[in-house]
Formats: structure tokens, C-alpha cells, sequence
């Protein structure tokens, strides 16, 4: 199961912890984590392009990221990040796990 911990502070998303697998399919032909890791990488890339400093950590099965500036931009991009993977649970499910987290 893929976990996406989204990051809030102030009623609006600022970051997230994006790990595991979907488990949906063998690796390599997992629809679920080829759509996850396509939407990480757009957001990261929007979040670039408007000035909303997201902070990168990418390990094994692990990416992470945090935005310092902008808040109500990079709260809305986010914000279409969790509407994305609520889609994808919906049509996938047991799939992903998506929470929230108070920083």
C-alpha cells in the first residue's frame, strides 16, 4: 500500500511524505504507482515553477517534500495532489493511504 501523509500547518497543506507500493500489479506494470509517481513529479515541477521552494528528500521508497513560501498557492496545488489519489483510491482500492498531519 502506497502511504501519502500530506503535511497542514494553519488550515492549509505545505508539504508531503509519499512511500510504499501499490500493490496493485507486479513492479514494473503498476498502473497505481506509475500514476502516483507521475502526479509527485508534475506537483514538485508546478511548485518549482511558482516560486513555492519545495525542500526535495528522496530516498529508497521514500520522497518528501516541503514548501516554505507561498503558502496559499502551494496549499492549492496540494490540495489537487490529495484530490488526485483520493480519485485513484477510489478506482483502486486498498491501494493507498492517505492522512493528514498537523506540523
Amino acid at each position: 500500500m502506497i502511504r501519502a501523509e500530506l503535511y497542514e500547518s494553519n488550515g492549509l497543506l505545505n508539504g508531503f511524505r509519499i512511500s510504499g507500493h501499490a500493490g496493485y500489479a507486479e513492479k514494473g506494470n503498476d498502473v497505481v504507482c506509475a500514476a502516483v509517481s507521475s502526479a509527485v513529479q508534475l506537483i514538485v515541477n508546478l511548485l518549482n515553477e511558482f516560486d513555492c521552494e519545495p525542500q526535495m528528500s528522496v530516498e529508497d521508497n521514500v520522497v518528501e517534500c516541503r514548501t516554505s513560501a507561498s503558502p496559499n498557492t502551494a496549499s492549492a496545488m496540494l490540495e489537487q495532489l490529495k484530490l488526485h489519489f483520493e480519485t485513484i483510491l477510489e478506482e483502486f482500492p486498498k491501494t493507498i493511504k492517505i492522512t493528514i498531519s498537523e506540523v
